[in-house]
């Protein structure tokens, strides 16, 4: 059985959120944007063997522990999609470019794409490719639990970004309508930031959803 935990780090306020298998305590973290050893400290709490890193998208805020973890747990990096390249190569100058000087650069060791799966202990996570906040963002989806981890993609009662380099508002609520929707009105997601929510709520009552009848 899944089971996750999140903490939200770094002044922009990100959700790292670090998942396992309940039977083989296996775990992966998502999104490890900062305060590397808060993300430690919680790995040891729960009790779990980190496995490896699994990132939604690039941007610097989602990232920037992902050298540290690295370079300190020696594990490998999975995900983005390759169409988030040009992110990854740029980090230090994202972060630069909001203040954050001290942004370290990695080298994904695999990139994900949709219909691949992660296995974490006896856990499955399914890729989804979710483009519009960046081109090359991905979701991950456990059936078993119903939850899915949806980085900036979706939000309670709002939507992702798309006034960053390569983002597209159309494309966003597309991947929104086309790839997380359907997976069901009583799944849960973990966005980004800010609170979870279920499909079905923002289905009803999100009004970047309403208003855009795609």
């Amino acid at each position: 059985m899944l089971k996750y935990s999140v903490i939200t780090v770094t002044p922009l306020q990100e959700n790292c959120s670090l998942v396992w298998c309940d039977t083989t305590k296996k775990a992966a973290v998502i999104d490890p944007g900062g305060e590397v050893e808060r993300i430690v400290e919680l790995i040891t709490e729960k009790g779990v063997e980190l496995e490896r890193i699994l990132i939604t998208h690039c941007h610097f805020d989602h990232v920037g522990a992902v050298a540290d973890l690295v370079e300190q747990l020696d594990i490998p990096v999975e995900g983005p999609h390759l169409d988030d390249k040009f992110l990854v190569d740029g980090l230090p100058r994202q972060g630069a470019m909001f203040g954050y000087k001290s942004v370290r650069p990695f080298t994904p060791t695999k990139c994900l794409d949709q219909g691949d799966s992660i296995q974490i202990g006896e856990i499955t996570l399914q890729v989804l490719h979710c483009p519009g906040h960046t081109p090359g963002h991905l979701s991950f989806y456990n059936r078993e639990s119903k939850t899915a981890f949806v980085g900036d993609v979706i939000f309670k009662g709002s939507v992702g970004r798309t006034d960053f380099e390569g983002g597209d508002h159309n494309q966003l609520i597309n991947s929104i309508r086309e790839k997380l929707l359907p997976l069901g009105s009583d799944v849960t997601f973990i966005p980004g930031h800010g609170p979870s929510s279920t499909f079905g709520e923002e289905r009803l009552s999100n009004p970047f959803l309403l208003n855009n009848p795609i």
